[in-house]
Order: C-alpha cells, then structure tokens, then sequence
C-alpha cells in the first residue's frame, strides 16, 4: 500500500489516465468535480456509472473494463462494502493502481489488489493529495 509523499507523488507523475468510479453529474457530488480537476491538471478521465451516458462532457462508461484503453489508476468512489467487481475490472484491465477515495476502506479489497500486482492507495482523496504534492514540488 503506498503511504508515503514520495510513493504517492511518483504515481501521480506516472499516470496518464484515471478511471473514476460512482462519477456523478449531481452538483453536490465529489466524484464529478475531481472527475474535472484531474481533467483539467492534464489527465485522462475516464467517468465510471453505470446510470449515465456522460458526465461533464466526458463519455461515461459502464465500468472499467469498457474504457477503450487501458487505464494507470482507478479512482474508487463507492461504498466499501461493494469493491469486489471494482477490484476485478480493474485487475482484468491491467491497471497499476487503485486508488479509495476517503473513507472507502476495504483491507482484503487492498489485499486482493495488491496480491495482483496493483499499487494501493486507500482513505485519501486524489484531488487534495495532487493539489498537496503539487505543490510541495
């Protein structure tokens, strides 16, 4: 699991594309607005629901494995409880990391990610950790 500001930093700088997943266009919703700030800080997004055919002009899809390419980290908001088809998608489509936004803690979804060779950040939000690291740099 990456834990500290160097681990975090690199994978940042390393990836080029993010799927985010529970993405919502409700207003009141994190998921679409950090869907648009690391829209706007250079990176890919790739907005994950299921309910929806586009979220802030991005092309929504069902889930991970329908992105069209593959993805460096899949940004997870949804209830702990419901990670295991997450995890799957995600190990299926060769991505490099999982990342759970704040208080989505699910250790043997980690456990099951990282024994599949995906680095795991979890409890921390990717937009404040990105703003933070960013500018520490």
């Amino acid at each position: 699991m990456i834990i500290d500001d160097d681990g975090l930093r690199q994978l940042l700088a390393d990836s080029k594309t993010i799927a985010v997943v529970g993405a919502s266009p409700k207003p009141f919703r994190d998921s679409g607005a950090i869907a648009e700030y690391l829209s706007r800080q250079g990176y890919t997004v790739y907005p994950v629901n299921p309910k929806y055919t586009e979220i802030s002009g991005m092309t929504c899809y069902p889930n991970v494995r329908s992105i069209p390419e593959p993805v460096d980290i899949v940004d997870v908001f949804r209830n702990p409880d419901d990670l295991d088809d997450v995890i799957d998608d995600a190990i299926v489509s060769n991505a490099k990391a999982v990342w759970l936004q704040l208080n989505v803690v699910n250790e043997p979804a980690a456990r099951k990610a990282e024994a599949a060779g995906l680095r795991v950040v979890m409890d921390r939000c990717i937009a404040i950790e990105h703003r933070r690291l960013r500018a520490r740099q």
